[in-house]
């Protein structure tokens, strides 16, 4: 969306203390910890942009309290594996031996919006040290979610996402759907026997130096995250409610999981590998 469609669809500017007075009214509070997905375009036209957004979720956290977003690196996965868009089959091996090794400190997000990239870049965000999905977190707590994210096993328990299952999250959907919720992958982890995908690679320091690393983890898939969104509604305690122009939900991330977790149970055919 264009700036001047966002003006346009904007009656007042969304401003610091306009977004803090939004957030706590959808019940964020001083001392959480919150994970959140979102799109700056839908909150209308921001005073400050992204910072803004940063500054505001900051300061109505506090300093007990724990700010976390994904910070995914596509750009870092098997070019074989790419399709939006693709490239030319003889440009891959190229590709794989001259990608630079993943950098927590300077490799960019993608697709994860302008305020998860603006974060990835506050003063005293911390970054986990995966080179395809790691996560961002500044607070008490940051420390703590980013350390030792595992290569494989880079949803489950002893990921970024198990950490704030143990830590009873809350997850901020800031003008984004269900589609967006990460943390639903963590409830894919639990079911037993889940299929394992195809070999996937990145680049990566091991000991030091560059190298091509191969890799493998379960078969994870969000086309029905939005599905299971819809049906975890109707029986849990789901907060709604708008900060700026952005239609926003707020619930336990605990909760979440475990009913993605049943629900992947109950509904997906799954073939065990």
């Amino acid at each position: 969306m264009s700036e001047k469609s966002v003006i346009e669809k904007t009656k007042s500017p969304v401003t610091i203390e306009g977004i803090k007075r939004d957030l706590r009214r959808l019940g964020i509070s001083e001392g959480q910890v919150l994970v959140v997905h979102s799109s700056l375009s839908s909150m209308g036209w921001v005073c400050g942009g992204s910072q803004a957004v940063i500054e505001a979720l900051l300061e109505v956290l506090g300093d007990e309290g724990t700010l976390v977003m994904p910070a995914h690196s596509g750009d870092w996965t098997d070019p074989a594996n790419w399709s939006n868009p693709p490239v030319p089959k003889e440009w891959i091996p190229a590709i794989r031996e001259n990608m630079p090794a993943f950098n927590r400190y300077i490799t960019p997000t993608r697709g994860m919006g302008r305020i998860a990239e603006t974060f990835r870049n506050h003063p005293g965000t911390l970054r986990s040290d995966h080179p395809v999905v790691s996560f961002c977190a500044n607070g008490k707590y940051s420390e703590y979610i980013t350390k030792e994210h595992p290569l494989e096993d880079h949803f489950g328990m002893k990921s970024p996402l198990g950490k704030l299952y143990s830590l009873g999250a809350k997850i901020l959907l800031l003008g984004v759907t269900y589609d967006n919720c990460t943390a639903f992958h963590l409830g894919e982890t639990m079911v037993e026997g889940f299929p394992l995908g195809e070999k996937s690679g990145t680049s990566m320091l091991v000991d030091g130096k560059r190298k091509w690393v191969e890799f493998r983890t379960i078969d994870y898939c969000s086309d029905d995250f939005s599905k299971i969104g819809d049906e975890f509604e109707k029986d849990y305690q789901v907060i709604k409610g708008s900060i700026g122009n952005a239609g926003s939900v707020l619930f336990d991330f605990k909760t979440g999981v475990d009913f993605a977790a049943e629900w992947i149970r109950n509904n997906r055919s799954i073939k065990k590998s």
